[in-house]
């Protein structure tokens, strides 16, 4: 499989309910809803609900947060691959979220600097 690079440089592709997802393995999607409520203290995590291909399709199935994701959004709008590709880069929204997410921001980093920007 392909690496899929979020827009917000979450990876995708070795995310444990996108991989569920693909697999079509309910079981599996059922075991992430459960570490991921106690994990992140979100008691209304539901299987059905991280069923996902991956934030950057506008017409598959996305974990119910793309709904709600900011940075999804911004991305969206823009009309960007990820937040690397931005004119914007690192921009306040980013930067909170780098906070709690540091690998997303190596990954975008990556990207970035392979573009030459």
């Amino acid at each position: 499989m392909d690496r899929i690079i979020g827009t917000c440089g979450l990876m995708c592709s070795e995310c444990l309910a996108f991989l569920a997802t693909q697999a079509d393995d309910h079981a599996a999607l059922e075991r992430v809803a459960a570490q991921w409520r106690e994990e992140y203290q979100a008691p209304n995590i539901t299987a059905d609900g991280i069923m996902c291909d991956g934030c950057l399709t506008t017409d598959g199935r996305k974990c119910h947060h793309c709904s709600e994701c900011e940075i999804r959004a911004c991305g969206l709008d823009r009309g960007v691959i990820n937040c690397a590709h931005c004119g914007d880069y690192a921009c306040e929204k980013l930067e909170a979220f780098f906070v709690f997410v540091p690998d997303a921001r190596a990954t975008l980093d990556g990207v970035r600097a392979g573009l030459g920007a």
